[in-house]
């Protein structure tokens, strides 16, 4: 049955993920004929705060059901690696004297997904045990990580467990022009084909 996110409210998308999560058929990626177990669950940009914290929430409810979930803030995640790499300072320190552009090209090479973030999403998924992954903070990263490219790049890595992006602005897939992650509701340029929209799928 597909849901229509924008009408329902947060606390019944919560339950309604909740039930679907927590499930033996997702949890167990049944009908997903063998497509990679990528699921986006799209919301209004205006929602990014109430639906960070509803994804914290929704990770502690299914945990404290059994389902173990490894959180993933793509922000957090991006901070960390500049930490660790020790430019972190350097890019707060320069960031007012250059050009966007600049600071983006900078960005875009020390967190490059298939060279730096994915390996350490890898790291941490070999970490923990878990059965499903939360990807946060799509939006934060913008314009110097695309969702689409994280997915990608994601493909071989994180194929045994079912992985849940919280998404910023719509998922659509039409015949016609294929699957498209619109971030913000305005860019359409993310042409991804792998994902499931996470309405869109049976309990």
């Amino acid at each position: 049955m597909t849901i229509q996110p924008d009408t329902l409210s947060i606390p019944e998308r919560f339950e309604h993920l909740f039930n679907l999560i927590s499930s033996e058929r997702f949890l167990r990626m049944q009908g997903l004929g063998n497509e990679v177990p990528f699921f986006i669950c799209p919301f209004p940009p205006e929602e990014a705060a109430e639906m960070e914290k509803m994804a914290g929430q929704l990770a502690r409810r299914l945990e404290k059901n059994g389902v173990g979930v490894l959180e993933v803030n793509l922000y957090d995640l991006s901070i960390e690696l500049l930490r660790e790499r020790g430019i972190w300072d350097r890019i707060l320190e320069i960031e007012g004297t250059v050009s966007k552009a600049e600071l983006k090209e900078l960005l875009q090479g020390v967190l490059d997904p298939e060279t730096h973030l994915v390996p350490a999403i890898a790291a941490k998924m070999e970490a923990v045990h878990f059965d499903v992954m939360f990807m946060t903070g799509v939006g934060p990263v913008f314009p110097y990580i695309r969702s689409h490219n994280v997915l990608n790049n994601l493909q071989s890595t994180a194929k045994d467990q079912p992985t849940v992006m919280f998404f910023p602005g719509t998922y659509t897939q039409s015949l016609e022009s294929g699957a498209s992650l619109d971030l913000f509701g305005r860019l359409h340029d993310d042409k991804y084909y792998r994902a499931f929209n996470i309405y869109h799928i049976d309990i």
